[in-house]
């Protein structure tokens, strides 16, 4: 199913969705799929912090090498995977204890990543409680790119050309999202908006965004760890951006002044990417987005096995689940994008559209 229509109005009044919802919750329950799995993300953390502490060795065995060029790729990959584990805490899917989480996300992603917790804490809860809802999600804010077709503007001249064709730009862009992580970190501690334990966080993303570059410096001098920065950070922008895109790019936009019952908004704004436990790993479980909308604080390692629930409920009840391979979803993306960056009031006509008007 690749159904990805611009929604102009959808029926927001059906009490048998919330009568739904807690019929899949209890069933998720009784499995036990909401169980904390404080064991497996142990395991998980030691598994990603010897990886780390093996890749330096090898950092510090090469020196100034240019074959350092080849591992900067191998940080890109486990910072991302790093982030994964950062996500999940702060989705309070590792501990009971919320503070627990709170201060496993904390640490995690401030001190390894340079993600600053509380940057990311306020702008993916807005996400998850209105996911593509128009003036309340971030993620499909107009900037460097455009998502609502409502925000087209006939520029013309570059600005118009890169508009019209940012969906092929798309990944290009992507090369520098890690330095906007990072920058956008540190940013929010000093625009008023006060996150909470600002002088903490903002000391480990000090350490971490200083720190790293001062131990590849000190092992590669000035030339090969100037290169090897950028390698890393571009390997990350990069895995990080596809990771997150195919989930909700190129699917339902709900407008500003439409109420949607939590089932259906979780679900018709979401698409899963095919694909086995490999898959789970590689986007550390973002693969499996409507489960993970559906149920945010279900530990990773057990949205694959709500999905077949979910699926079910959504075929009895006539509520589109949305699949894709990794490829078709990257592809559904860049088309949804030039589309709307060349004034389509509707990127792709579906059925769904014409159900809802």
């Amino acid at each position: 199913m690749g159904c990805t229509p611009y929604c102009s109005g959808m029926d927001t009044t059906r009490n048998d969705q919330v009568r739904l919802y807690a019929d899949l919750i209890s069933e998720v329950k009784a499995l036990g799929l909401l169980e904390r799995r404080v064991g497996w993300y142990a395991g998980r953390l030691a598994l990603l912090l010897g990886a780390f502490l093996a890749t330096f060795g090898v950092v510090f065995a090469l020196g100034s090498s240019w074959w350092q060029i080849a591992i900067a790729p191998v940080f890109g990959i486990l910072f991302t995977q790093t982030a994964f584990l950062s996500h999940d805490s702060a989705h309070k899917q590792v501990f009971a204890s919320g503070k627990a989480n709170e201060w496993a996300a904390r640490l995690i992603g401030n001190l390894i990543v340079g993600l600053g917790y509380g940057w990311w804490q306020g702008k993916h809860s807005k996400h998850h409680a209105n996911p593509n809802k128009i003036g309340k999600d971030g993620d499909i804010a107009t900037g460097a790119l455009m998502f609502v077709p409502e925000d087209f503007e006939d520029t013309g001249g570059l600005k118009g050309w890169i508009r019209a064709h940012q969906g092929w730009l798309f990944f290009p862009m992507l090369t520098l999202e890690g330095v906007n992580l990072h920058f956008e970190s540190l940013k929010v501690l000093f625009d008023g908006s006060r996150p909470s334990r600002r002088r903490l966080e903002l000391a480990l993303l000090s350490i971490r965004l200083i720190g790293f570059p001062v131990i590849v410096f000190s092992a590669m001098g000035w030339g090969v760890g100037a290169v090897f920065l950028v390698v890393q950070s571009v390997v990350f922008g990069l895995y990080m951006g596809a990771s997150f895109a195919p989930n909700h790019k190129g699917m339902p936009i709900v407008p500003k002044d439409v109420r949607v019952n939590f089932f259906e908004r979780q679900v018709r704004t979401s698409r899963n990417v095919r694909g086995g436990r490999a898959m789970d790993w590689a986007m550390g479980g973002l693969n499996l987005q409507i489960e993970h909308h559906l149920f945010p604080s279900m530990p990773s390692a057990s949205l694959r096995q709500a999905r077949p629930l979910v699926r079910r409920y959504c075929l009895e009840n006539d509520i589109p689940y949305t699949e894709a391979g990794l490829v078709e979803s990257y592809g559904i993306v860049i088309k949804y994008l030039n589309r709307v960056g060349m004034g389509y009031a509707d990127p792709f006509e579906c059925p769904f559209v014409a159900a809802y008007r």
